[in-house]
């Protein structure tokens, strides 16, 4: 994605001495990242997640930090948004006893590090960390993650919906729009306006078709990109996600594991099966799953990058794609289910079991 400002100056339009760029017909770039830092911050703060449900109380608080870029082009009429946003939210939670007395009060951060157009059909990474760590301080963060989280994904569904039609340039694109067809409509002849309306229709439908076959692609599927940092090398970390009987260790389930390109996996009981396509020692594992409650004939795509920054800290960065939305029983929870199973049951796990614990 070219950098706001960095755009080849030949589709960039100059200032005319009348500052009018006739149709649109050339670039017409504006940076939205404040406008974006405005409306993610009313979008996502004081919102409250949790009202004494469990005696748990928990709400989100303001917008601690938006950073990146943000920008819309403009050209012939069309709303080309960019964007690639890091945001960070922070919260606050307290734990009540029976009688409305204070247990426990945290202040915590929810973290969003990709919001980015290159994944505007799929819900973004979300992090949630605590300050306090005890029992009362999990169960709260717990609370944030599985209330909080879709109630988050909804929001930032709103800010991409809004970047899409053209962020803060909507109201004066509508305004042109209305204006350049008025115009039209009195100072054109009618083959003139015969050849643009045939033009917009084929431009229309061409656009139609690329949707369509865009959203028939995607339509019931859904990708899942998480990024979790490890205290240990990145070959131990390989060596336990290829090792059978560590699986059978930190998970308390039965597991199957070649370690060859093309060999069969059975994991969890045999609850998940499928193969490797790839291997690079401490490096990458690519891996066809399937769960067995999901329809017959789908099977996703598990890539895990190892990723060593410094000695003794390696990062994992997951992207498992093509999860249906819907197991075989009409379940709609298949992504979030997935997406904590990776979580709570294999990096946590392995946290714990290992000590590799950051």
């Amino acid at each position: 994605m070219a950098k706001y400002g960095e755009g080849d100056k030949r589709w960039i339009v100059e200032d005319r001495p009348d500052g009018a760029n006739v149709h649109n017909w050339h670039w017409a770039e504006t940076d939205c990242l404040e406008w974006s830092r405005n409306l993610l911050n009313g979008l996502l703060s004081d919102l409250t997640i949790l009202d004494g449900e469990g005696n748990l109380f928990v709400k989100t608080k303001k917008i601690e930090k938006v950073e990146g870029e943000a920008y819309v082009n403009v050209r012939k009429g069309k709303i080309i948004p960019g964007y690639e946003l890091n945001v960070t939210v922070s919260w606050e939670g307290e734990a009540k006893d029976g009688d409305g007395g204070s247990l426990l009060k945290v202040d915590g951060l929810v973290e969003i590090p990709y919001i980015s157009d290159e994944n505007a059909d799929d819900n973004p990474e979300i992090r949630v960390s605590v300050k306090d760590e005890g029992p009362l301080g999990k169960r709260l963060k717990d609370a944030m993650w599985v209330k909080g989280k879709p109630v988050i994904e909804e929001k930032v569904k709103a800010y991409v919906e809004a970047m899409a039609r053209g962020g803060p340039c909507k109201d004066e694109l509508e305004a042109k729009n209305v204006s350049s067809k008025s115009k039209n409509d009195n100072i054109s002849s009618s083959s003139s306006t015969s050849y643009v309306s045939q033009t917009a229709k084929n431009d229309v439908v061409a656009e139609k078709k690329e949707v369509k076959k865009q959203v028939k692609k995607k339509e019931g599927f859904k990708n899942i990109s998480l990024s979790e940092k490890f205290s240990c090398r990145a070959k131990d970390l390989y060596e336990i996600m290829m090792d059978e009987n560590r699986w059978k260790g930190f998970t308390q389930s039965n597991a199957r594991i070649s370690k060859e390109v093309n060999g069969e996996i059975s994991i969890f009981d045999g609850s998940v099966t499928g193969k490797n396509l790839e291997l690079q020692e401490g490096k990458l594992i690519v891996q066809k799953w399937r769960f067995g409650s999901w329809p017959d004939g789908i099977e996703s795509t598990v890539r895990l990058v190892f990723d060593e920054p410094e000695p003794g800290v390696t990062v994992v960065m997951l992207t498992h794609t093509d999860v249906p939305e819907e197991d075989r029983y009409g379940n709609a929870t298949v992504v979030e289910n997935t997406e904590r199973g990776w979580r709570d049951l294999i990096f946590q796990r392995i946290r714990a079991v290992f000590g590799f614990g950051i």
